[in-house]
């Protein structure tokens, strides 16, 4: 099972009314077709209902933070928010240092 799909498996306890996980590793260094090291997890879920940033964080690491180990997932961002705060919109990565350079680079 891909590292994407254990992600979405073990982020079901957070019972999201919205979840996004895009593997964002081909922009960064060492990228090769189907790595999978660094990914972005956009989530709404109640659950996170009075609770601050960090708290929400914890929540998304004790749930998949067997997946953060060597040879596994290098990065994770986490974008988490109740469904008021959801604007349908969530914030561009920046790019990396070490991203694979292009002709235009």
């Amino acid at each position: 099972m891909s590292l994407q799909a254990q992600l979405e498996q073990l982020l079901q306890p957070l019972s999201a009314e919205y979840l996004e996980i895009l593997n964002e590793s081909s922009g960064h260094g060492g990228y090769f077709p189907g790595k999978e090291s660094h990914f972005k997890v956009t989530v709404v879920s109640p659950v996170f209902e009075g609770l601050g940033l960090v708290k929400r964080h914890q929540k998304v690491y004790a749930l998949v933070g067997d997946l953060l180990a060597p040879a596994k997932i290098h990065a994770l961002a986490i974008h988490a928010y109740t469904p008021q705060e959801w604007t349908g919109e969530r914030p561009d990565s920046p790019a990396c240092a070490h991203a694979p350079k292009t002709e235009n680079s």
